[in-house]
């Protein structure tokens, strides 16, 4: 225990100890002050006109309460500077769609008038649903307040800006659509579920004759008064603070409806039904658990990843971070407050955190003035603002939607720089659209997921070359002054290497070199089971006794399954009959050949890099007459060469491939046994594989794996591939010496080998 790590805790579990110990009081205080009466006063008929969309009356006086309390525990226990909370429209009717399907009958009519409150059948059904939204919205907060103590929100690094941008921006256009209700003056009810965006869209449009013009033209107007005011900028303290237009326009509407009829539809006629007694603070009934468990989750992840998504978009603008994990913990026990006066399920009110951030707001200190003024306002002049068209605040509700529709704009953009960004973009916004926040949500995520995980699997490989006169290796087809080393392919991976990408790794390699692999038949697998057998003996030559009581010994390891063969081209001279290659097949020290069938292309002049090193007296004048390398061998009884036939110049073989393992992170098991086999099949045919530039947790992983062998040990790893070139060029002789090489590579010793290795 040390101070500084007590003063680490309290400042991790209280966020606000970290602005208001630095608050900056001269250069702040107004921004703060500013922010907060435009919040403060836009919530107070945004809370009143809840009411149209819940289609469940709340006592004002809760609503209010529950709004104060939620703001200023987040001002408390949240890390944004800029969100602002409160109730969002589209939860609510989440969680109204779950009283219906509990069979709860609607309080509200489709004509927008309220049942006889004074009926006691009634209000049992009144009491019951607000219990109910109660439960619901204190097993939200407890749902994310577990989540947090968990640390689970590291989730949300692993969510990209594109899948952000997507998800507000369908968000926003679910908010606007829920505005024609107060723009057009029609009440219907809400579809939820797939496509239910497009079926009310339908259905709004078929109640355009009922509508209200007198609430089209307030609203048009507002939208027009909030344009100008973009044009409009306040400088102070050298920035510049946004004209507070919000504001003004709610007051001047206000004080207008007061006096003035206007023939629009306002929240009067629906709070006025509404019974104000204060519903005093009670424990949520639990009597009824399993039945609103499951319908807990959805609210509890979209409030949160809503939360998330906004406070990073303005944190990312303003330069700050916010804490996942703590953003969990904050807004669950924000819920169990809203909880307690009956209310709904609270997260980022969008609007007011737009409004908030654009007229100065720099702390939360605005939000915490802006829920003490909503307070004092709506509890004592709360009934002047009954009389504000509604109208007015869809206006000022879709005009903040707006910015988050502007990412429309960065679509081309995002096309031609990324292709999955903008795949995930698209499928983000046409799921949340489509099916909802919730079930969009979860489909966006999944489909991230998937394609991080392809993207990080991917095999990307790619031919180096060298730099004349230099130890750089580039890309030869980038680079264009790259030359490729003679008898020597160096390959360069890019990925990590796992069981998804390791068989493309296989075909690649097999394919820049010109093979392919086949299996082996029956008589070879039966020999190397054999050798694998007789290996195993040996090597328990000394056990004398043992115990049937022992557990069997795991049968002995088959080294490889494939042997490599040269391509057949297509566009190889098909009428020959005389096509011939000799193949190794190496068993340890046993060595057998055999005879394989090729292109006739190949057939003037076998690659000596198909050999083993090793010669045979039976055969080795038919070998130099055939111009093969000297250290081929050919079976006389099935090969004969048309010896008129002139030789052809041949490309110097390939003795070495080098992989360049530099970027390589990490080597799963099913890798490093493929892996192992390629460097077999390779050796079987006189081509050493040589490895450069492993890390060393890449080599622990292939010590766990049990990756090293008799044939592959670490001789053939190197430090860098300017050492494995030079060792390869060091063990081999130029390709224009006919003189055979009589040694392997992994035979000469130890001191001739000018490189630097890993040690065991």
């Amino acid at each position: 225990f040390s101070w500084g790590r007590f003063r680490k805790i309290i400042l991790k579990m209280f966020p606000v100890l970290n602005w208001l110990f630095s608050y900056r009081f001269r250069e702040w205080i107004l921004r703060d002050l500013h922010a907060g009466l435009s919040v403060g006063m836009f919530q107070i008929p945004q809370g009143l006109l809840g009411v149209w969309l819940t289609r469940l009356p709340l006592p004002n006086i809760n609503g209010f309460l529950s709004a104060f309390c939620c703001s200023l525990t987040y001002v408390i226990f949240g890390t944004s500077h800029h969100i602002s909370i409160g109730s969002f429209s589209i939860l609510n009717v989440v969680v109204t769609d779950v009283l219906k399907t509990l069979n709860f009958n609607q309080t509200l009519s489709s004509n927008g008038s309220l049942d006889n409150f004074s009926d006691p059948a009634f209000m049992k059904d009144y009491m019951e649903a607000l219990t109910l939204t109660a439960s619901i919205t204190f097993l939200t907060g407890i749902i994310q307040l577990l989540l947090g103590c968990f640390c689970l929100g590291f989730v949300t690094t692993y969510v990209p800006k594109t899948l952000i941008d997507a998800y507000l921006t369908a968000a926003a256009l679910h908010v606007i659509v829920s505005q024609f209700t107060f723009i057009f003056d029609v009440m219907l009810d809400f579809h939820k579920g797939p496509l239910g965006i497009f079926y009310n869209l339908f259905h709004f449009f078929l109640a355009l004759p009922k509508a209200n013009a007198t609430s089209i033209l307030l609203f048009l107007l507002s939208m027009a008064t909030l344009r100008v005011n973009t044009s409009i900028t306040i400088t102070y303290k050298h920035s510049p603070v946004a004209f507070p237009m919000e504001l003004l326009l709610i007051i001047t509407v206000t004080i207008i409806s007061n006096r003035i009829h206007l023939h629009a539809e306002s929240s009067s006629a629906v709070v006025s039904m509404i019974p104000q007694r204060f519903l005093p603070p009670t424990p949520p009934d639990l009597s009824n658990l399993s039945k609103i468990i499951l319908h807990a989750f959805s609210p509890a992840i979209v409030s949160y990843f809503l939360l998330v998504f906004v406070g990073e978009r303005y944190a990312s603008l303003h330069n700050y971070n916010i804490a996942s994990n703590q953003e969990l913990i904050a807004v669950g026990l924000c819920n169990i407050c809203s909880s307690l006066f009956n209310s709904f399920v609270v997260s980022c009110a969008i609007s007011g955190t737009v409004v908030q951030e654009k007229t100065g707001g720099r702390t939360q200190l605005a939000a915490a003035i802006g829920a003490s003024m909503m307070l004092v306002i709506a509890l004592k002049l709360g009934h002047f603002f009954q009389m504000m068209p509604n109208g007015i605040l869809a206006a000022i509700v879709v005009f903040n939607m707006l910015p988050f529709l502007e990412k429309f704009l960065d679509v081309p953009i995002l096309w031609r720089r990324d292709k999955y960004h903008f795949v995930i973009w698209l499928v983000t916004f046409a799921a949340v659209l489509c099916f909802g926040l919730d079930v969009g949500l979860a489909i966006a995520m999944g489909f991230t997921f998937l394609i991080i995980t392809i993207r990080s699997h991917r095999m990307k490989m790619v031919v180096l070359g060298q730099i004349p006169n230099m130890n750089i290796y580039r890309s030869l087809s980038v680079y264009r002054a790259a030359r490729e080393i003679e008898g020597i392919k160096i390959f360069q991976c890019c990925s990590s290497i796992s069981f998804a990408n390791m068989n493309h790794f296989k075909t690649y390699l097999l394919r820049k070199m010109d093979m392919k692999a086949v299996p082996l038949d029956e008589s070879e697998m039966r020999a190397l089971i054999s050798l694998s057998l007789s290996d195993t003996a040996v090597e328990r030559k000394d056990l004398k006794c043992s115990c049937v009581c022992d557990p069997p010994l795991p049968p002995p390891r088959i080294p490889y399954t494939e042997k490599l063969v040269k391509r057949r081209h297509a566009d190889s001279d098909s009428s020959s009959s005389s096509v011939n290659l000799v193949h190794w097949s190496k068993y340890g020290d046993k060595l057998s050949s055999r005879t394989l069938l090729v292109g006739a292309a190949d057939a003037q002049c076998a690659s000596p890099g198909f050999s083993t090193g090793l010669t045979t007296e039976k055969n080795e004048d038919e070998g130099r007459r055939a111009c093969l390398s000297p250290g081929s061998a050919i079976d006389n009884s099935s090969v004969r060469l048309d010896q008129e036939e002139q030789p052809m110049h041949v490309p110097c073989p390939v003795h070495t491939v080098i992989l360049d393992f530099s970027m390589v992170q990490f080597v799963d098991l099913i890798g490093s046994e493929l892996l192992r086999q390629i460097i077999r099949m390779f050796h079987n045919i006189g081509i050493t594989v040589l490895i450069a530039g492993c890390h060393a947790s890449v080599i622990a992983d292939f010590e766990k794996n049990d990756f090293f062998d008799s044939c592959v040990t670490k001789e053939r790893f190197f430090l860098t591939l300017h050492d494995a070139v030079l060792a390869a060029l060091d063990k081999h002789q130029k390709p224009d010496e006919l003189e055979p090489t009589a040694k392997e590579f992994t035979e000469e010793p130890l001191a001739e080998q000018q490189k630097v290795e890993y040690l065991a």
